[in-house]
């Protein structure tokens, strides 16, 4: 009866968001996010724990305001995402400023080694991967698995009638790094978030000065096929037209280490240690866009909830 709630709420609130005219919908999703943020539940306490590590000077008051900005990103994201759909191609594409795009449009497509977009849970990864589709960019990538079954199902199509392959985490055909590493050797984009450690098998990194674990996965998928590893920031900004938008910065390439320097997990945490670098940098410019409610340092995970 609770997953049958859960999918009915959802459903009704994609319907009725989408119905609603965008400044809106917007404001909605704002007031909902305040409220949340004054509640200080445990999503939104995680929230606050993870934003002194990118401010780690910010006083009481100032991390306040921070982790309400990041609960309105976070609605935020959810408001677009729910729209999306009904956004024409104009609306997509004109409302994302790209920052290192020859990074992109020099390893995609026929004959070309591809691109593992290692993200981070901020801004709007669906309309960018919606951009890069539009754009002439295959794009395939790997989901959560949700439950309501029906709900996992409901984003899954979503996410393709954006132009996306979607692959499951857990419960899919055949092995995934196999299937995401033949999309990557025929020139696709493989967008994968990459700042939270789901399976307990992360690689230890340290990141903003603090032991954590990130996914190997990025950096497996480049070391195996020679892809071209970026980390991805994405953030919101309003547009020339002061219409709201969203930043993608392709940062630069995360190289895979010779040989000489050891092993294969050794080159991998590395690599890894890189990107941690890379997000950490990117969290730090961007806090506010940084909507990560789960926990991803190690003291975190050690702590009793």
């Amino acid at each position: 009866m609770r997953e049958a709630l859960t999918f009915r709420l959802y459903a009704v609130g994609w319907r009725l968001v989408r119905a609603l005219p965008e400044a809106t919908a917007h404001r909605l999703f704002q007031l909902l996010a305040d409220v949340l943020w004054r509640r200080r539940g445990t999503g939104v306490r995680q929230l606050e724990a993870n934003l002194l590590r990118a401010a780690p000077g910010s006083s009481p008051l100032e991390l306040r305001a921070l982790t309400r900005a990041g609960m309105r990103g976070y609605l935020r994201y959810w408001c677009d995402t729910f729209r999306l759909p009904d956004w024409d191609r104009e609306r997509v594409v004109d409302r994302v400023r790209v920052i290192g795009e020859e990074h992109l449009r020099a390893n995609t497509g026929p004959g070309q080694r591809g691109v593992v977009a290692a993200l981070m849970h901020m801004g709007n990864w669906d309309h960018a991967g919606a951009w890069a589709s539009l754009t002439g960019v295959s794009v395939s990538t790997v989901a959560e698995r949700l439950r309501p079954e029906r709900l996992f199902d409901r984003f899954l199509a979503h996410r393709k009638s954006l132009g996306m392959e979607i692959l499951p985490l857990t419960g899919g055909e055949g092995q995934l790094l196999e299937a995401l590493g033949h999309r990557l050797r025929q020139g696709w984009l493989v967008p994968l978030l990459a700042d939270r450690d789901l399976t307990g098998t992360g690689l230890p990194v340290t990141m903003l000065g603090e032991a954590a674990r990130l996914p190997a996965g990025p950096a497996m998928l480049a070391l195996r096929t020679g892809a071209a590893l970026h980390p991805l920031s994405i953030w919101h900004e309003h547009t020339e037209s002061g219409r709201p938008g969203i930043v993608l910065e392709f940062l630069p390439e995360v190289a895979v280490p010779p040989v000489s320097v050891g092993r294969t997990r050794a080159r991998l945490e590395l690599m890894t240690q890189q990107v941690a670098d890379a997000f950490g940098a990117a969290i730090t410019a961007h806090a506010d866009d940084w909507h990560m409610l789960q926990p991803v340092w190690t003291a975190d995970h050690d702590r009793p909830r």
